[in-house]
């Protein structure tokens, strides 16, 4: 006669163990010996058996104080409450359904039918003006979603028709597989998990209780928001199933090209092309602003690319309040379709420029030099 062993020491727990060490040791021991893993091994199926034994038995509550009173004699042939020796009344399937469900999509969830469900969200692409994103806007837009069926009432069956128990899943929304040895339980193919079938399907719907539909909408955007910035509308996006809540609505932002301005966060930048005399002598320009015409100083000898900063006609930030700055790159324009006079006088002064050498032009003798210190290592050491 074979002595059976303590069921503690087949799981490897000590007896103080608590439910999730024990099932932790058996999902450990059951996948490593189980036979579809161990083909032909007698001894692993064994092994595996005896697992199963273990756990039938030190899982349940009033099993385990059986056993622990009275050791095996405590739990079999009837000697546990639920009769039919470990296992009791709902056998191995239960239990390992019980254990692997959350990993094989087992019994460890069964998925109610007539379940309502929340509808999905839906995303919209707003294009708007730099002027709009900064001083906000009300945007009337036209989205297309997913709505109850009117005609059905969001039923999906016909009028003067009603749905009737699934006949694949008899009302469950679940069908359960056999592969092997694993019973895998599913969502039913037939009626998708809603545990009905529609015999009679609307016609406007085709029985899936929701239609495409185009709704026109008012919303409001916020003064500041930026490029990829998106505004919530709770409960308008696609409509739930089985009476679920709808989902909501994501308008996302994206700016449109400016005939002036590029925005940087919370700063607006332009280039303002000034006359050829205005930089060199000095004056005052126009340049834009979000407020209307601003003027700006310009000191005698301004260079191209000087860039002119006015705080404060930036952007207000939308979520910290912070206004940006302005800022305005000076580029020299410089004159096309000169007359014969014109062309005379500027090259008078171009020949006196020329004459104060260095004095009048810095910039263009350090870059001079630069360029004979570039050139003159090469001379030498090609012999020239």
């Amino acid at each position: 006669m074979t002595t059976q062993r303590d069921y503690y020491e087949v799981l490897g727990v000590v007896r103080g163990a608590d439910d999730a060490e024990i099932k932790k040791a058996y999902r450990r021991l059951a996948m490593k010996h189980h036979p579809d893993r161990n083909p032909d091994n007698k001894g692993a199926e064994a092994v595996f058996k005896e697992c199963q034994e273990a756990y039938a038995v030190l899982s349940d509550p009033q099993k385990r104080a059986a056993y622990d009173q009275f050791g095996h004699a405590g739990v079999q042939n009837g000697g546990a409450p639920g009769g039919g020796g470990p296992f009791g009344a709902g056998g191995f399937a239960d239990i390992f359904d019980n254990v692997f469900g959350d990993i094989f999509g087992g019994g460890g969830g069964r998925r109610a039918a007539n379940q309502v469900y929340r509808g999905a969200d839906v995303r919209y692409a707003l294009d708007l003006s730099l002027e709009e994103a900064v001083f906000g806007t009300e945007a009337r837009i036209r989205v297309p979603t997913l709505a109850t069926c009117e005609l059905c009432q969001g039923t999906g069956a016909r009028a003067g028709s009603v749905p009737v128990t699934c006949p694949t899943c008899h009302g469950h929304g679940q069908v359960r597989m056999q592969q092997g040895f694993f019973s895998i339980q599913q969502t039913c193919p037939h009626c998708r998990g809603s545990g009905r079938a529609i015999t009679q399907p609307c016609v406007e719907c085709h029985g899936e209780g929701r239609a495409r539909r185009t709704k026109t909408l008012s919303v409001t955007i916020p003064a500041g928001v930026d490029e990829g910035d998106q505004i919530r509308v709770s409960g308008q996006g696609d409509a739930g199933e089985n009476g679920g809540p709808p989902g909501d609505l994501y308008v996302q932002v994206k700016l449109k090209p400016h005939a002036l301005f590029h925005r940087e966060q919370d700063d607006l930048h332009c280039k303002v092309p000034v006359r050829f005399g205005t930089v060199v002598l000095g004056g005052e320009i126009e340049i834009p602003s979000l407020d209307g015409r601003m003027t700006l100083k310009i000191p005698p000898e301004t260079q191209t690319g000087k860039v002119f900063r006015v705080r404060g006609k930036g952007v207000k930030n939308v979520r910290t309040g912070h206004v940006g700055d302005l800022f305005c790159q000076i580029t020299v324009e410089t004159p096309v379709r000169l007359t014969r006079a014109q062309r005379e006088l500027l090259e008078a002064f171009d020949a006196s420029v020329r004459e104060g050498g260095e004095r009048h032009n810095p910039v263009e003798h350090s870059w001079l030099d630069k360029l004979r210190g570039f050139f003159e290592p090469r001379a030498r050491s090609s012999g020239e």
